[in-house]
């Protein structure tokens, strides 16, 4: 009799809103980032804690990562090799490219005779940087392109995601536990870390940044145990109660503990939105916006350097540099186009190059997986 070939199961399904997310978490990275060139007095909470922006990724990963790959992993479908070579050509072609473009620009700005900061061209801390290991405590200096060092703390979630894995399929069966835990194991460590180290998790980067993901991971993955087990059933409204305590919460400056779990409520929220009923959030633009995010984030500093140290000459800004607000504005949204042509011209040819390479040396994932997970 003819075995009947049973059909490959399905692939994840394409979470559209959250990929739009991804574009305003970077955005208000750049926000923080860039509000101190701006000529006015105020600096609004809400932007000040732009830097929890990271937090908003980190947990975003551990939830896309999950919806990819924890199927897979649970029923010995997957392939570890794979994994890595996919996380790789997702995340260092660009890592690399910024890194060495910071410092192009770094040197192009000292021979104008333009002022930049003395660590960016930190020599000591170059190896680190190659290796994605600087937020691991190996790098002396926070030199190149310092916003990477959130990429070397993913690269540390990937390695360990089997761990995370294991003990997100044994609590398949009780996300509210799973979430629970999380939420608990998050808060807890937030509060022991700032008295031992003398700063919150929440601003560690070079020192202390790959311990910086591991709360926020292993929040995002509990988060899609349980939307896993049950989407939410009014998702919109849930989403906009979720944006109006973060910006209560940042406003206020409650605990980081407080505004990064409220970060999973958003992200369940839209995660339970079906595509055809997520409205703008899944519109071409808005999905284009969040594939870009990555380019969007890693561009941050190199175009720091080139407008904000041209625009404070071209308006005798001082050295504070400072700039109009319409200066300033016509800075910022450079940054979306500048990232494009990145993505474009760097980040997604070379990421496609590197998964023909692996795909030709068979490092591909047992099954193939379609969804791009975030970072």
């Amino acid at each position: 009799m003819t075995q009947i070939p049973m059909a490959a199961p399905a692939p994840p399904a394409d979470l559209r809103a959250l990929t739009a997310l991804r574009f305003i978490a970077a955005m208000w990275v750049a926000l923080f980032a860039f509000w101190p060139n701006l000529d006015v007095a105020v600096f609004p909470n809400l932007v000040a804690k732009g830097y929890l922006g990271v937090e908003l990724f980190f947990v975003l990963s551990g939830f896309i990562l999950c919806h990819v790959y924890l199927e897979p992993h649970g029923e010995k479908r997957f392939s570890y090799r794979g994994f890595l070579w996919a996380r790789i050509a997702r995340v260092y072609p660009l890592h690399v490219a910024t890194l060495l473009g910071v410092g192009a620009l770094a040197v192009a700005a000292l021979a104008a005779g333009m002022s930049v900061d003395g660590n960016i061209l930190s020599w000591a801390s170059l190896p680190a940087n190659l290796t994605m290991m600087h937020a691991w405590g190996l790098a002396p200096e926070a030199g190149w392109n310092h916003p990477s060092w959130s990429i070397s703390a993913e690269w540390f979630a990937y390695l360990g995601f089997p761990a995370f894995a294991v003990v997100a399929w044994s609590l398949r069966h009780r996300p509210i536990l799973a979430v629970f835990g999380a939420v608990v194991f998050l808060a807890a460590l937030y509060a022991a870390f700032e008295p031992l180290a003398g700063f919150p998790l929440t601003q560690a980067t070079i020192a202390w940044g790959a311990l910086r993901i591991v709360p926020c991971f292993a929040l995002g993955c509990a988060l899609y145990l349980l939307f896993r087990r049950s989407p939410l059933k009014t998702p919109w409204l849930a989403a906009f109660a979720a944006v109006l305590l973060i910006a209560i919460s940042a406003t206020l400056t409650l605990p980081d503990a407080v505004t990064v779990t409220l970060f999973g409520l958003l992200i369940l929220s839209l995660a339970s939105l079906a595509n055809d009923k997520a409205g703008w959030l899944a519109s071409r633009p808005a999905v284009y916006l969040g594939e870009i995010s990555y380019s969007v984030y890693m561009v941050v500093v190199p175009w720091k350097l080139l407008a904000v140290n041209v625009a404070a000459r071209l308006t005798d800004a001082g050295p504070d540099k400072s700039l109009p607000v319409l200066v300033w504005l016509a800075v910022m949204a450079g940054l979306p186009v500048v990232a494009a042509l990145s993505y474009h011209l760097v980040e997604y040819p070379a990421r496609r190059a590197l998964r023909r390479m692996g795909e030709g040396a068979n490092l591909g994932s047992k099954k193939r997986q379609t969804a791009q997970p975030a970072i």
